[in-house]
């Protein structure tokens, strides 16, 4: 019961990632969004997720997981309330980041808790096992689920059906997670190297999605680009001096470590911007509706899944991580390269469809790219490693979305300027957006070879009886949800 209550908690976590994409255009009809302004209702719940998620883990060791993971259910419960009444643009982005600080609290504290409540190592793999499926599971609920709703009821009601499964997953917590006292808060966190890179990260993103209005060379957007910077630059220092960092800065030592961190940025920079563009196709340029939208993404979501949970262990094994990786990116490469040539007038099944199986690529991808990672970090280094995975993933997201969303908008525009049709200057925004995040994936793939190395096995072994040592290497498993 407690690691479905677990379960059940993190599923609302990682379904809301995804449930917004489909309802983007009901979204952005009904409270009147900008096409650029729109990237924020994904990029808002991304930021105060990623920004917020080291200091969050920190937080339940000094106050204990239990109260982190309840505190998180209510914070997320109540912000999805909110979203769902918001009559205009601001109070739907203010919800939106307090419902990621939500997800971040909840989030950041759940791996741990699976691996103390299962001691034995065989009944904690099929624990793990269970919530990374539910983890896996729910970016393709949240696709259909997110379409169903929206042109069953309305746009609302994705953020309405939180409300009941979040105050019972709370309810239940008291009753069957067992409470943890935590080291206590005079044991310290970073609030100020927190708060440096959250509003360093809201600022960078929101410099970005008003450059193409601003203009990339403006004095504002270099301006305020240079404070997001500065701020981010604060974080780091701040690392460097805190005498309990979010994020010791010793683990970008490993070539291993900084090399994973910079190909999952580039490579999950160009598949979430994918991922609103392509529903944005759908709906603005094929005329689908939101569950049609939803369901045509599944095939993806589908592949992905049982990729990433049937086979990418065996086939990691049989042929070594980096060249697993190496072919991920390849297929992927391949798949954003197909879609450039996506025409006004497409097809579903010949135009799209076999792009979304090539992002099976990813499936390959992302397990591979963990491992390589995880296996530059020391023992004692193994949780920081493992929540900056994860906030490496968050980060990428909102950038790509910000930066291939906001080159979209400007083609379009240019497009219609000079005479094409509404149709033909999207799917030429949208096409321009797709080369760029082909771009993306060729980087990664050059940064691969050079930099990334397969490890030896059975290199890593964990002496029983360490609980903490135990949990700090079990955390990285979450990130791969």
């Amino acid at each position: 019961m407690a690691l479905a209550v677990l379960c059940a908690g993190v599923l609302m976590v990682v379904l809301d990632g995804t449930i917004v994409m489909v309802a983007l255009p009901a979204i952005q009809s009904d409270l009147g969004f900008s096409q650029s302004g729109l990237a924020w209702v994904v990029n808002s719940y991304g930021i105060a997720f990623a920004g917020l998620l080291l200091l969050a883990g920190r937080l339940g060791d000094l106050i204990g997981r239990r109260r982190m993971f309840v505190a998180g259910m209510v914070v997320f419960t109540a912000a999805s309330l909110l979203c769902g009444v918001a009559t205009g643009p601001q109070l739907l982005i203010a919800a939106r980041f307090l419902q990621g600080a939500g997800g971040a609290m909840s989030s950041a504290v759940a791996i741990g808790m699976i691996v103390t409540l299962f001691p034995d190592p065989k009944e904690r793999a099929k624990a793990i096992g269970a919530f990374s499926f539910v983890g896996a599971a729910g970016a393709s609920i949240g696709l259909v689920l997110g379409g169903v709703l929206t042109e069953a009821l309305t746009w609302h009601w994705i953020f309405f059906v939180n409300v009941p499964i979040g105050i019972a997953a709370t309810v239940l917590a008291f009753r069957f997670l067992v409470a943890d006292r935590g080291l206590g808060l005079s044991a310290g966190a970073d609030m100020w190297g927190a708060l440096a890179i959250t509003s360093g990260l809201m600022l960078l993103v929101y410099t970005i999605v008003e450059a193409a209005g601003n203009g990339w060379a403006s004095v504002r957007t270099l301006g305020l680009g240079a404070v997001a910077l500065l701020l981010i630059a604060g974080f780091v220092w701040r690392q460097a001096k805190a005498r309990t960092p979010l994020l010791p800065l010793r683990v970008f030592r490993s070539r291993q470590v900084s090399g994973a961190n910079a190909i999952q940025l580039l490579m999950v920079g160009a598949l979430f911007g994918f991922q609103l563009l392509i529903v944005l196709y759908l709906q603005h340029v094929l005329g689908y509706g939101a569950a049609r939208s939803g369901l045509s993404m599944l095939p993806s979501a589908v592949v992905i899944g049982i990729i990433t949970l049937g086979f990418s262990a065996r086939i990691n094994a049989r042929f070594g991580e980096r060249n697993v990786v190496i072919a991920g990116l390849v297929v992927l490469l391949a798949g954003l390269l197909f879609l450039t040539r996506v025409p006004a007038d497409g097809n579903y099944f010949i135009d799209v469809l076999p792009a979304l199986l090539a992002l099976s690529g990813f499936g390959l991808a992302i397990p591979a790219l963990t491992t390589l990672g995880m296996s530059g970090a020391t023992a004692e280094d193994a949780g920081a490693v493992g929540g900056l995975f994860n906030t490496t993933q968050q980060v990428g997201g909102a950038l790509g979305i910000a930066v291939l969303n906001t080159l979209s908008s400007g083609r379009a525009e240019n497009l219609l300027a000079e005479g094409k049709s509404n149709a033909e200057a999207l799917t030429g925004g949208y096409s321009l957006a797709f080369g760029i995040g082909a771009g993306l994936i060729a980087a990664a793939i050059t940064l691969t070879v050079p930099v990334l190395r397969t490890p030896k096995r059975n290199t890593v072994v964990v002496a029983e009886g360490e609980a903490d040592r135990e949990r700090e290497q079990a955390e990285p498993f979450v990130h791969l949800v």
